[in-house]
This record gives structure tokens, C-alpha cells and sequence, in this order.
């Protein structure tokens, strides 16, 4: 690297160029959903349901009509979580597509589940998923 180029600065935790652990865009630390807060934000996605066991994570199962779609679905879905820079964990086995929405930096579900959640269910609407 030139001499007169800097390297970009990374946060001691995260990793990630200007970006501190457990904080969003603008610094804050993320917030985690609770209470009737967070009940009222699950009824609006349709479809999620807790993932079993102690984790504080959401989890929905989608079918396409093929591999194809599948993974088509999986790339918009992969654009907008780094655009989003909050990623989903997911499983895929050929026209299935299982995601789980946690936020690890929150400790569990935060605002940012439910807005890569809501951009999801129009993504496998948009391409003729049926939930399981």
C-alpha cells in the first residue's frame, strides 16, 4: 500500500470497517424487543414462529417451485442483508429455504429482524413461495 494511502480503520470487536460491536448506523447500541413491543412486531410477520429452545430467534420455512427460485430468492434475500448489514442464518436443500432471524449483538430479536423479515416475506411472495 502507498504511503499515502491509509488503511480503513476497523472496530476492535466487530471487525468491520467504522463499525463498533452492538451498535447500529448511527452508534446506538442495537435494542432488543421485548415485552408487548416485541408481541406486537411478531403478529405483523406472518408466519414466524420461535425457534425452539432457549434462543431468542424467530424461524420460517419457505418452498419454491425449484432450485432455481430458490436460489434466486436466497440472492435478493443475500443483497438486502448486506445492504441491511444484518445477516440471516439459513438452510437450503433444493427448493426449501429455512431462515432464522436473531440480532447476536442485541442478545436476540431487534428492529433489524423484523425489517429483513417484512423484505423476506415480499421476496418469496414476489416469486410464488408457499410456507411450511
Amino acid at each position: 500500500m502507498p504511503a499515502t494511502q491509509k488503511k480503513p480503520g476497523r472496530a476492535a470487536a466487530s471487525g468491520k470497517p467504522g463499525r463498533l460491536a452492538a451498535s447500529g448506523e448511527n452508534g446506538m447500541a442495537i435494542a432488543k424487543l421485548e415485552g408487548a413491543a416485541r408481541a406486537a412486531a411478531l403478529q405483523a410477520l406472518a408466519g414466524w414462529r420461535p425457534v425452539d429452545g432457549d434462543r431468542d430467534a424467530i424461524v420460517k420455512n419457505f418452498r419454491f417451485a425449484d432450485f432455481n427460485t430458490a436460489f434466486g430468492f436466497m440472492s435478493r434475500v443475500a443483497l438486502m442483508a448486506e445492504k441491511l448489514d444484518h445477516h440471516p442464518e439459513w438452510f437450503n436443500v433444493y427448493n426449501r429455504v429455512e431462515i432464522t432471524l436473531t440480532t447476536h449483538d442485541a442478545g436476540g430479536l431487534s428492529q433489524r429482524d423484523l425489517d429483513l423479515g417484512r423484505f423476506i416475506d415480499a421476496a418469496a411472495t414476489a416469486l410464488g413461495a408457499r410456507t411450511e
